[in-house]
């Protein structure tokens, strides 16, 4: 298969006179000027996946210029978290209405950035939409004060509440900019806080285009700060905030976790994954097929989500997998800014090269090629077409390690039992598929596998787009959940105000507060309060 020696060659617009920006430096300067930086920063130029040609010079921001970021959105936040619920949620709504308004300019945006399709980069705007309006309608109820039985009852009366950590961190990675950083930053500024943001510079311009966004919506200045970097600068995030959300590999999650850890501040992440997807022998051939290409091949496989093994019964797996080859060779490359294309580009030679060296090793081992295997430099550098491997050895790289790209692995099972054992082989746990016509079967088995999230009959877009369940990892897939109430809780501290009422009596007569209890000594007070203890078991009392 044919393999570019040096996929990302940088086209210079400074030597080769053919060559030229492909965004115009005017036009991105009012985005570059919000990166927290010094005086004479230094810069990073981004390459379109899509030709290698240069997008922009991103300016690089120092660990000195993490902690000033940090220091300003905490001096921002104290008057944030004051302002009342309504009016941030109301920021939000108005968020909401810009991105759908905008979407054109956005996706745009992404799709230089990142390299995907423009359909997968729709995703990313419909998704942070959903969010805003949810996170919007229903922060209030999900931060109320919770009312829970006193010690005492009537006398005793205990409020918990939840207040802002400070200052969140998010660490968001290439493959969805829009979503992991506005995603992940809408529950925080809701609850109160503040927001530090290090996107990977390869996609810093969909972050700051999110950021001058939210400010038009009328989050106050400050209150978000962005810093670009590599590795060590999220590394500075983390040595700062009071909460981080980190999406990445599982080896960094590691590292974040540790230096958390030492900290004692609460970590979100969403790690690694090898996610399976099963085919039962009732399923309608045809429907299956067409989620399992949208379940392996959406974002070209980098995507956290995304199906890498595929069991399918053995009692229809010659019909699906005709079905499921035929679907995945009429997949459209390509890199137009429409929707003319299923599949774009893979965002770094660095993914190229994982995706390359999965393939040829396991054809090394004795797999066969159904589909796909070859590097498309005729459409650009970083293409390469969807990948069906079958026959793969257990010896093979690609039968237990994420390839992040795509590329899935297929084989035939003989029952249930069986595919749900493979599905559990595997130290990730972060989402799955079931496809059959029983519903009810789709749940039980569902219930069997180990991880985060299973949908059933459906890829990752059923359980990702209900915001209000919570998305996490089980095993080395990561620690904490996106989503949902834990989503906004996790940037919160509870607080317990328990009220002791009638201490000091009324109209000067006596209190009857606990001391009451105590001055009959200490003998005296444990024989009367165990008898208290069996009056409210025998009433059945929580």
């Amino acid at each position: 298969m044919a393999h570019d020696p040096d996929p990302t060659r940088l086209i210079d617009p400074e030597t080769d006179p053919l060559a030229t920006y492909v965004l115009e430096p005017d036009d991105v300067r009012t985005l570059l000027d919000r990166v927290v930086t010094s005086p004479g920063a230094k810069s990073h130029t981004t390459p379109t996946p899509y030709t290698g040609a240069p997008i922009a010079a991103i300016p690089l921001s120092t660990a000195d210029d993490v902690a000033r970021a940090v220091v300003d959105a905490r001096r921002a936040q104290r008057l944030w978290e004051r302002t009342p619920l309504r009016e941030r949620a109301a920021v939000l709504l108005r968020l909401h209405d810009l991105v759908l308004a905008r979407q054109g300019d956005v996706l745009d945006l992404i799709q230089v950035e990142n390299g995907k399709s423009r359909q997968s980069a729709y995703e990313e705007v419909a998704d942070v939409a959903i969010i805003a309006r949810h996170y919007a309608h229903r922060a209030p109820a999900y931060l109320a004060p919770r009312r829970v039985r006193g010690l005492l009852p009537v006398l005793t009366r205990v409020d918990v509440r939840r207040r802002p950590l400070g200052v969140v961190g998010i660490v968001a990675p290439w493959n969805y900019p829009l979503t992991l950083t506005l995603g992940d930053a809408l529950p925080a500024l809701v609850a109160g806080n503040a927001v530090v943001v290090r996107p990977d510079p390869q996609t810093a311009l969909t972050a700051l285009w999110a950021a001058e966004q939210l400010e038009e919506a009328g989050l106050p200045p400050g209150v978000l700060q962005v810093v670009v970097g590599d590795g060590g600068i999220g590394s500075a995030v983390v040595d700062h905030v009071d909460q981080v959300t980190f999406t990445g590999s599982t080896a960094t999650g590691r590292l974040v976790a540790a230096r958390a850890g030492e900290r004692l501040i609460p970590a979100t992440l969403e790690l690694g994954g090898k996610n399976p997807m099963y085919v039962a022998e009732d399923v309608d051939v045809e429907v299956a097929a067409e989620g399992a290409v949208r379940a392996c091949f959406s974002n070209t496989g980098q995507l956290c989500m995304s199906i890498e093994r595929l069991y399918v019964h053995e009692e229809v797996a010659d019909e699906f997998i005709e079905a499921f080859v035929r679907r995945t060779r009429a997949l459209r490359l390509g890199s137009g800014l429409d929707y003319a294309s299923d599949m774009g580009s893979l965002t770094s030679a660095a993914q190229l090269a994982r995706v390359v060296e999965h393939v040829e090793d396991a054809l090394t081992h004795g797999a066969r090629v159904l589909a796909g295997g070859v590097h498309r430099t005729d459409i650009g550098p970083l293409f390469y077409e969807p990948t069906i491997l079958a026959d793969v050895a257990p010896q093979a790289r690609v039968f237990r390690d994420e390839t992040f790209g795509p590329v899935v692995s297929l084989y035939r099972v003989a029952s249930d039992d069986e595919a749900v054992a493979a599905m559990n082989d595997s130290e990730f746990g972060l989402n799955a598929s079931v496809w059959t016509r029983s519903t009810r079967r789709g749940a039980e088995i569902a219930r069997r596998v180990r991880s985060g999230t299973v949908n059933v009959n459906e890829a990752y877009v059923a359980g990702w787009g209900s915001t209000g369940a919570p998305q996490g990892g089980q095993g080395q897939s990561g620690l904490g959940h996106r989503h949902g109430p834990e989503g906004i809780w996790q940037t919160t501290a509870q607080q317990t105000v328990a009220v002791q009422r009638g201490v000091h009596g009324v109209l000067g007569g006596p209190g009857i507060g606990l001391h009451r209890l105590f001055d009959l000594g200490a003998e005296r007070w444990t024989e009367v309060y165990t008898d208290v203890l069996r009056t409210m078991r025998a009433l059945g009392q929580p």
